[in-house]
């Protein structure tokens, strides 16, 4: 066998025949190859032709898997081809995509490497920047993601999660069905909402039955406006956060009053913060005694506490939706009539979203597992701090807990 077939085979490249092999020094590998094909492809349309327009002067190189502890550089001419749509581009070649300095076994090794380990390990093992790998991150999932994932969406749910401080956010779009997350654009307004809808097209948001979000304006004017027959559904899970939030307001109030009045009484009183906004079932024998003397104290922040847990009591899930609309509106005007600024307020917020709870409870369907993946995507986020880019944070997001499943190299057919 020569020694040209040998290396060939070993790279594996598709579409091309090595000419020639060097080691202008130590560690370093250049393979000479040359493309098998006579038609030139152009990178942007599905356009070919067997004309030339011209020939770079210089040649690419492509950053291929190390041989051992040798770098491997694949490099080959290139030519330009006049595309009718695009103009005079550079021809396509099939081993790497369009505008990468890699082969696309590397891309692929390397992302599926960032949806498993940390950046060090990665950066380290293939000798690559971490900022690198984000941008890789992004040509892999521009290249993998199917478009007509989004057909057949029925019941979605729809979520920000920061991935930067300063207030940056990323709007995911998670099929309940599938249980992935299937799109996702940096923003958490109503114009990044209508990304997507411009996106899914207007017959397949026809389609939608069901949209489960949290209680803020934006997505739900985004789902009315495009999905006319999608129920939005409201996650309990967020209202019973609403009413444990306006408790947490109280608890400070409170705490601060008494810091004006008895600074030492205030000191120990700051360490019930978590006997009251944790579950009883949960609570330490310590924060159970905080609890009993909080009960025997009474006042206000003890009528804001049974309220919160009489809210949390009727989304156990062994009632009757008859019986949960009833119960909430009991709650409601209990906690209209008391008095207390911050459970008035959000009494009136549960109000004004009762539907849409309701309709959560009917239909089954809520934020619950959106919620659960947001766990996840925030470990992933931190995993990408350093990518500088939230769309280099969304592709890794997307490669993690999306519809890509990547192929290594040795798992590819022959």
């Amino acid at each position: 066998m020569r020694d040209t077939t040998l290396l060939k085979r070993l790279l594996d490249l598709p579409g091309v025949a090595v000419r020639g092999v060097s080691l202008p020094s130590p560690g370093l590998l250049v393979v000479d190859v040359a493309l098998c094909r006579r038609r030139l492809a152009c990178p942007h349309c599905d356009y070919t032709t067997r004309w030339r327009y011209d020939t770079r002067p210089v040649a690419s190189t492509w950053r291929h898997l190390d041989f051992g502890t040798a770098m491997v550089l694949v490099r080959a001419g290139l030519r330009r081809l006049d595309c009718p749509s695009h103009g005079v581009v550079t021809e396509v070649v099939p081993f790497a995509r369009y505008r990468s300095g890699f082969t696309r076994d590397l891309e692929d090794l390397a992302a599926f490497l960032a949806t498993r380990t940390d950046k060090s390990t990665i950066a380290r093992f293939l000798r690559l920047d971490w900022d690198t790998i984000g941008r890789i991150c992004q040509r892999v999932v521009a290249d993998e993601l199917d478009t007509d994932w989004l057909a057949g969406l029925v019941t979605i749910g729809v979520d920000e999660v920061s991935w930067r401080r300063h207030h940056h956010y990323l709007t995911l779009v998670t099929d309940h069905g599938r249980k992935k997350i299937v799109w996702g654009r940096a923003g958490k307004n109503t114009a990044t909402l209508d990304e997507f809808f411009a996106e899914l097209g207007d017959q397949r948001a026809r389609q939608i039955d069901a949209v489960s979000m949290d209680m803020g304006p934006a997505f739900a004017k985004s789902v009315r406006a495009h999905a006319p027959n999608a129920a939005i559904a409201i996650d309990p899970f967020h209202a019973v956060k609403l009413v444990t939030d306006a408790l947490d307001v109280e608890r400070r109030a409170v705490w601060q009053q008494m810091r004006r009045a008895d600074p030492s009484a205030a000191h120990k009183f700051k360490g019930a913060r978590w006997a009251l906004l944790k579950r009883p079932d949960h609570l330490t024998g310590e924060q159970a005694g905080t609890l009993r003397k909080l009960r025997r104290r009474g006042g206000e922040l003890w009528r804001a506490y049974t309220l919160r847990e009489a809210f949390r009591a009727i989304f156990v899930g062994d009632l009757h939706i008859d019986e949960v609309a009833e119960l909430i509106d009991r709650w409601i005007s209990k906690a209209s009539r008391s008095r207390i600024d911050a459970m008035v307020k959000a009494a009136a917020t549960i109000r004004k979203h009762r539907d849409g709870i309701l309709t959560a409870i009917r239909l089954k369907v809520n934020n619950g597992r959106a919620e659960g993946l947001n766990n996840h995507v925030r470990l992933i986020i931190n995993r990408a701090y350093g990518f500088h880019s939230a769309e280099a944070a969304l592709a890794l997001v997307l490669l993690t807990c999306g519809p890509i499943t990547l192929q290594l190299p040795h798992e590819r057919s022959p």
